[in-house]
């Protein structure tokens, strides 16, 4: 039996392409995967997760100002702003209404906001958007925001037009 010659590029030592590898030095077999740790639910956080049929109940006709993320799964700036956002809900739930609309799912409401990218920050004052920021934002930028419609947005709301609901394509 001919000895196999070892590689210029192989370690001495060190089994080659052909050389049987013992069963004590075999890599681990790795089974299915295991699921993550539990997340704590965005309920649980503060934070609601709305769509088309329940958007009326939680936004438009909230005692409270509402703060509303608009995003969509795919969208890598959503799942950066999201934990802060998430945090704030937290710091604020005493106050003001924290939820998150999946634009992929919830196309009507998404469309009916004139909602083009992601993620979408609409604040709710009475029912009516009062202020509006538009794509990835610094997490300072978003608290001082939502500072800024806690003092102002009452006022403001009631300078808004009134939104039509008898929207129909046959009009």
């Amino acid at each position: 039996m001919e000895q196999e010659k070892p590689d210029k590029d192989q370690q001495p030592g060190t089994p080659g392409p052909s050389t049987p590898i013992p069963p004590s030095q075999s890599p681990p077999v790795i089974g299915p995967a295991q699921p993550a740790q539990a997340s704590i639910p965005h309920e649980q956080a503060g934070l609601v997760e709305v769509n088309d049929q329940a958007w009326e109940k939680i936004v438009e006709k909230s005692d409270k100002p509402v703060a509303v993320m608009f995003y969509s799964t795919t969208c890598p700036y959503c799942r950066v702003i999201e934990p802060y956002f998430i945090a704030y809900a937290k710091e604020f739930k005493e106050t003001v209404i924290f939820a998150r609309l999946n634009i992929m799912t919830s196309m009507w409401t998404a469309e009916r906001y004139g909602i083009r990218g992601t993620p979408t920050f609409k604040f709710f004052c009475g029912g009516k958007p009062v202020f509006e920021i538009v794509g990835a934002v610094f997490p300072v930028i978003l608290k001082k925001m939502v500072d800024e419609v806690l003092v102002h947005g009452k006022e403001c709301a009631g300078r808004v037009t009134e939104i039509n609901y008898d929207i129909s394509g046959y009009g």
